[in-house]
This record gives C-alpha cells, structure tokens and sequence, in this order.
C-alpha cells in the first residue's frame, strides 16, 4: 500500500510541472498568426499563398514557433528577424508606416468636410433663390426690340 502510495505521489510531482508549463505555455496558433503575415516573394498573405515553396517555409517555421510555445508577438519577430520586414502584412505603428494609418483616415475627414461644405453652400443659394423675387419669377420679358429683332430673324428663315 506504502508502495502504490509513493508511486502515485511519484506521478503526480512529475506531472504538475507539465501541467503548469501547458498553462504558462501562450494559446497561439498556425491560422492566426498566419492572418498578420504575408508571403515575402507572392506578396500575398499567408493564408492564400498555398503553392509557393516559400510559404510553406514560412508554415514549417511558424509551426516550430508555435511548437515551442512562442507567443505570438514574438513568433512575428522572429519572422521578420528570419523572412525580412516585408513578411509583416500590417506596417508599423512609427516613422514613415504610420503615414499609412494616417492618411486614410483624414482622407476621409477632408472628404466628408467637403461634402458637408457643398452641402450647406447648396442649401443656402436655394433659399437665396427663393428669397428673391427676381429669381423666382423667371427671366425678364423681351422688350419690343428684341420681339421684332427674333421675328425678323425667324421671317428670314423658312421654317
């Protein structure tokens, strides 16, 4: 009894370290990191690039990564340190690449205030235009000499 007691305790000290190495261990797997990373000679992103030979590389090494319990922050590190910057499919968040985060979004912003201006300047000529009676009312009436001036003209032609 003494024996299966010491064997059992035995197991369960060796088990706990795996136990808690598994739980220390970062839940990272193959398909999400796969979603941030791009096919450095396709130039596609990961997931799609299913033939190229440099992809598969790039799996194989992403799953050793995963496999030694990487979390995934630095398994994109050790990407880029591997593949190059260009494996990244996101640009950085400093110098030059944030530009392009920036100018997307007052691209927007300039659009929609010039929307919004035109908007406005087209409201108010319209109420302009209803405001004033010379506008609402239409063009002025020919004078006489410009009747008899378009009659000739139109007796000049046989319509």
């Amino acid at each position: 009894m003494r024996r299966r007691a010491t064997l059992a305790l035995a197991v369960l000290a060796l088990a706990a370290p795996a136990g808690a190495t598994a739980a220390e261990c970062p839940k990272t797997t193959l398909s999400d990191v796969e979603n941030d990373v791009m096919c450095p000679v396709c130039g596609t992103p990961l997931g799609l690039a299913t033939e190229a030979p440099q992809a598969q590389r790039e799996r194989e090494f992403i799953r050793r990564q995963v496999d030694d319990c990487r979390s995934k922050d630095e398994i994109k590190a050790a990407l880029v340190d591997e593949f190059g910057e260009n494996v990244l499919a996101l640009p950085g968040s400093d110098g030059f690449d944030l530009a392009a985060y920036l100018v997307p979004g007052l691209a927007v912003l300039l659009g929609g205030g010039a929307v919004a201006a035109t908007a406005i300047g087209w409201r108010r000529s319209r109420a302009r235009d209803a405001a004033d009676p010379t506008i609402a009312d239409g063009p002025p009436a020919p004078g006489s000499a410009q009747r008899d001036r378009l009659q000739t003209d139109l007796d000049r032609y046989d319509l």
